[in-house]
């Protein structure tokens, strides 16, 4: 929020809330010390388990809320995998659906107030990318063999331009980690800054009234963002799968 600094002016510092703390004391943080990240993941957890384990449960003909919240991210996901996939793919479906449920709970849950949004941190997000990184590429390899380097080789291109394109592919290739999780980290970050500034002026009178009105639509916005960004994630995941079933240009 915003505190008053000895020059009588304010200061912000948006960047607070991702700072990863122990749950219990000062001290400092090891592999096993339990921290507000690992709270918030396992509430992640919770979240989907409710949702798609408990409220499925009863298997209704008419469906509950959280039934029908459930039977609507299924069908959502799997329709991307087949779509973008083949029926090759939807033997990973269950993968790429744990991708999405946790990425889309783990994006709303950051958006409580006094929450901490996990999927802000690159060290979560590259993991998650690093992952269908290895992934794919193992299962290109697996499948194909060498056959797997067709991916890099346009054979649709002039001849003479064909090694120069290879090596532009191979990059495009091992920048996709990259870029996969930087999306994602990147966009929820700036999205829960940009509202904790507006809330540090909504200590100023005079501008607090535009302040609460800027807070309620980057709020907004944000929300979309948390659906998007794991659509968005998940999406990627599937053309990414793909060029690993079907690696020829």
């Amino acid at each position: 929020m915003a505190t008053g600094a000895e020059s009588g002016g304010l200061e912000f510092h948006p960047m607070d809330q991702f700072m990863v703390t122990p749950l219990f004391g000062d001290g400092a943080i090891h592999w096993y010390t339990p921290t507000n990240a690992t709270l918030w993941f396992a509430l992640t957890v919770l979240a989907i388990a409710l949702v798609l384990v408990v409220g499925t449960r009863g298997r209704a003909i008419v469906p509950s809320r959280s039934q029908s919240l459930a039977e609507l991210t299924f069908g959502l996901v799997h329709k991307m995998v087949e779509d973008i996939t083949g029926k090759e793919g939807l033997k990973y479906f269950p993968y790429i659906m744990t991708l999405f449920c946790f990425i889309v709970f783990a994006n709303f849950l950051g958006l409580i107030p006094m929450s901490f949004s996990t999927t802000s941190h690159i060290a979560v997000t590259a993991v998650l990318a690093v992952f269908v990184f290895l992934g794919v590429t193992v299962i290109g390899f697996v499948k194909h063999g060498t056959h797997f380097f067709g991916l890099f080789w346009v054979t649709a291109a002039p001849l003479p331009l064909r090694p120069v394109l290879a090596v532009i592919e191979v990059i495009s290739y091992f920048v996709r980690p990259v870029s996969h999780s930087i999306r994602l980290a990147g966009n929820v970050m700036a999205g829960h800054a940009v509202i904790k500034v507006f809330a540090g002026f909504a200590a100023i009178a005079l501008i607090s009234p535009v302040s609460v009105v800027a807070i309620t639509a980057m709020y907004g916005l944000e929300v979309l963002v948390a659906l998007i960004q794991a659509y968005v994630f998940t999406i990627l995941t599937c053309v990414y799968l793909k060029d690993a079933l079907h690696p020829a240009h």
